[in-house]
């Protein structure tokens, strides 16, 4: 996985997501919306992993496909945290950056494997 441009950035997000998991039951006591993005965060790496591993086209692309899906929700649940005040604007807009880029590759990867 470590050649793997999608595998990466996917599970450096997944690692950011952790850490905005901590700051958010730790510093500002939120257990809700931040088990929510923390669920749909990782999400999209370990589907990702798993197509990868797929043990055919059809079955990659469908990890590829729930990868994607996962990075719309979790661009909902980021929204929220900061339309709520959770999280700043330069949080925001920082892992938003991450998030628009690995959405990129997962619709330009899911548009190539489409059947």
């Amino acid at each position: 996985m470590k050649d793997n441009i999608v595998a990466e950035k996917s599970r450096h997000f997944a690692v950011r997501i952790v850490r905005l998991y901590q700051y958010l039951i730790e510093t500002k006591k939120e257990y809700v919306l931040s088990k929510q993005i923390l669920r749909a965060g990782t999400s999209i790496g370990a589907n990702v992993a798993e197509a990868l591993a797929a043990v055919s086209r059809k079955d990659f692309h469908a990890k590829m496909q729930i990868a994607f899906k996962e990075c719309y929700e979790t661009e909902y649940w980021l929204t929220l945290l900061f339309e709520t005040g959770y999280v700043n604007r330069t949080q925001y807009q920082s892992l938003k950056r991450d998030r628009d880029e690995l959405h990129k590759l997962l619709s330009s990867i899911t548009k190539s494997t489409r059947e």
